[in-house]
């Protein structure tokens, strides 16, 4: 019998010695590498390092080369045939492995797929930029087809005659390639959470509503509760009939110009009622999920891989000074608290809005080593 010990160590032994590979329709190369999610630590990101196991009998003069390249999709696959190009290139970087002169320095995930690919095996190595964007996809319509909008890495192995000749067609059957993704985990000290207040008159009334709200930290996992402290003083003479919170996905894309979308992925109504000369304080609580948002197209989702699951983006951390570097997608939240003042607006006569805004992280726990 296995003890619960064992069975844990046989799990965790499984779990290191996966391997993914893919294999040219050739059958001349096949990439090796042992995994694909590849962290940002904002200062560094974990390194990318991998095997290509060759077969050269059909090779002749031709040479093979892995490449790493960080690309925005912005359209169908389908656009390709009409000549038009689907992909902008952020990042690329190529090495030749064969004949050999890319020649790193082998580590133990190294040694680890060189067994797996035998004496045929060449290694090689990418650093990544940590002014790269992280995987992000953009979520299709309920009638869209083929790959999602957004970034994404691959690696890829090819048979050429030149490292990147744009006259040089390469065959599809020449080629073995892999998605990876750049992904990120919520820092270990979480901070103090964000406060925010708002003063707002209105006519013909001597005192203000004044709204407060604060978070009891500065980041939360996906599908956590997210609990709002609220404080209302109403010190005007109108009536706080209900109010409204709501969160906001904030997507910057920044290409060939900075274009940003704003989307709500949570809206709930609150029918709490503060009285002219009251106050008021409560707890409320939210919680943003992809599941309530699946037919929202264009919100930004972490990238997946195939068809698995994934859920609202997370946001995004950048180093302090990256801000101006960054190609690619930006994911940023804030929460919106609005109450619905009764006879504040025009004349008295119409209602009128106090709003306030929160910012907002949103992020993954960092698993346990």
């Amino acid at each position: 019998m296995w003890t619960s010990e064992k069975r844990t160590l046989r799990r965790t032994l499984h779990k290191m010695a996966k391997v993914f590979k893919k294999t040219s329709g050739n059958g001349g190369v096949t990439l090796y590498l042992g995994k694909r999610d590849y962290v940002d630590h904002v200062d560094k990101v974990d390194q990318v390092d991998g095997v290509v196991k060759l077969d050269t009998k059909d090779f002749g003069n031709r040479k093979v080369f892995v490449q790493l390249a960080c690309a925005f999709r912005y359209g169908s696959e389908d656009l390709d045939v009409m000549g038009l190009c689907f992909r902008k290139d952020i990042w690329i970087q190529h090495f030749q492995i064969y004949p050999e002169s890319h020649k790193p320095t082998l580590s133990a995930m190294h040694n680890t797929l060189l067994k797996k690919a035998g004496d045929d095996g060449k290694p090689f190595s990418f650093e990544i930029p940590n002014n790269l964007p992280c995987s992000v996809c953009l979520q299709p319509g309920p009638d869209d087809r083929g790959k999602a909008c957004g970034v994404d890495f691959e690696v890829k192995t090819y048979i050429a005659n030149k490292k990147s000749d744009p006259d040089e067609k390469i065959k599809k059957k020449d080629t073995a390639r892999l998605i990876i993704r750049k992904i990120q985990f919520a820092p270990s000290q979480i901070g103090a959470g964000p406060k925010a207040d708002i003063c707002k008159s209105f006519m013909m009334s001597d005192k203000p509503v004044h709204l407060e709200a604060s978070l009891e930290k500065d980041l939360y996992f996906h599908g956590e509760p997210i609990p709002i402290k609220i404080k209302i003083n109403n010190g005007s003479n109108k009536t706080v009939k209900k109010f409204k919170i709501s969160v906001e996905q904030l997507t910057d894309i920044i290409l060939y110009s900075a274009d940003t979308y704003t989307k709500a992925v949570l809206c709930q109504e609150f029918e709490e009622t503060v009285e002219a000369n009251a106050t008021y304080e409560n707890t409320l609580t939210i919680t943003p999920l992809l599941a309530e948002n699946k037919e929202k197209r264009g919100l930004s989702l972490d990238g997946r891989l195939k068809d698995e699951d994934t859920n609202l983006a997370s946001t995004t951390m950048l180093r302090q000074g990256l801000e101006k570097e960054v190609l690619g997608i930006l994911v940023s939240y804030k929460i919106k608290i609005n109450l619905m003042v009764d006879g504040g607006g025009l004349l008295g006569l119409t209602s009128s809005n106090v709003t306030l805004e929160v910012p907002l992280m949103l992020m993954h726990p960092k698993p346990q080593e």
